[in-house]
């Protein structure tokens, strides 16, 4: 907008730590290389029928899943700015059987490590819709000076120190939480920056979307599909129907959850008894988000950010949004 001031991410992390006379700056460091990294991936995703970069690369991550090409890169992106940067202790990612520590002198001293999905919602890459980037931060428990161990990356989303995500979309924006509150920006291309376009982000107490996989329907509980036929049924004084939504895309859906308010959902159902979403890269980081922002988050039985990992990989179910509509799906679930 003419007049207005442009607060790029850089300047926006630089007076976030200001308000701690204590803070290193390392974080906020961690924050700007992430948005490094998916700047170069955005690159590729604009040009993603140019270049030989869609489709499948003809092999599997580790949960069984066909890993595309660009999901390659975009993880090979991640580690090797996060490598370079110095700060960063290690990473785990979603395509990758275990961590990655750093053994540079001071990565070996750095206090954080960083997981990631690198390229969520990857299936949609060849019809182009909506995907995105999801990252987590959290500060290492192993001692400085030696390499970081899986119990770094094995923490509950209650330790985090801040998540977030990079959505390429119609524009590109990165969302990040930190306990201080949830704030937006948008790509400005002109510049090659991440500029702060929404300010303390907040999630609505209600709403009146809902998003989950309905074809899926049959295999849910009872208590998932009476909460469906909730949503699906006339009732003028609760202005039902609501509206689905469903893209596919977490990273897609949630940011609609986010900004307009509703649930988004990815139940336990009788083939995937865990629920099929990943803890440590999507549920944990989204739920760290919505939280900060006002939401909640649950897997039917216990607040998402309370889980214990037992595993890099470990998946849970996950009813998330504003407030009220994620508890009447809890109550209905129960």
């Amino acid at each position: 907008m003419p007049g207005r001031k442009l607060i790029t991410l850089d300047e926006f992390t630089i007076q976030e730590t200001r308000k701690f006379p204590q803070a290193t700056g390392e974080l906020s460091a961690i924050l700007r290389d992430i948005g490094l990294a998916c700047k170069i991936i955005n690159k590729q995703v604009l040009k993603a029928g140019l270049v030989d970069i869609l489709g499948s690369h003809g092999a599997t991550n580790v949960q069984g899943e066909e890993q595309m090409k660009l999901d390659v890169y975009a993880d090979q992106t991640l580690v090797n700015v996060l490598r370079n940067s110095s700060e960063c202790a290690g990473i785990a990612s979603e395509e990758n059987d275990e961590h990655i520590s750093f053994d540079d002198e001071y990565s070996l001293n750095s206090k954080y490590v960083v997981l990631f999905d690198p390229l969520d919602g990857s299936s949609n890459i060849d019809v182009n819709a909506s995907i995105g980037t999801i990252f987590s931060i959290y500060r290492r428990v192993s001692p400085l000076g030696s390499p970081c161990t899986e119990a770094d990356f094995l923490q509950p989303g209650n330790k985090l120190m801040a998540a977030g995500y990079v959505i390429y979309g119609s524009s590109t924006m990165m969302v990040y939480a930190t306990k201080l509150g949830v704030n937006g920006f948008t790509l400005e291309p002109s510049i090659g920056e991440f500029c702060l376009s929404h300010p303390s982000m907040k999630c609505k107490e209600n709403g009146k979307i809902y998003s989950i996989n309905q074809g899926n329907t049959n295999k849910y509980s009872d208590g998932t599909r009476a909460f469906l036929n909730y949503c699906m049924e006339e009732n003028k004084e609760e202005d039902r129907p609501y509206s689905h939504r469903y893209i596919g895309s977490m990273v897609a859906d949630m940011h609609r959850t986010l900004i307009k308010g509703g649930i988004f959902m990815y139940p336990a159902d009788k083939k995937n008894k865990n629920g099929k979403l990943r803890l440590q890269y999507e549920c944990n980081p989204m739920s760290f988000i919505i939280e900060a922002a006002g939401g909640v988050s649950s897997t039917g039985n216990q607040r998402v950010l309370d889980v214990e990992p037992a595993e890099l990989h470990q998946r849970v179910p996950i009813y998330i949004g504003s407030k009220k509509l994620v508890a009447k799906a809890l109550e209905m679930h129960s």
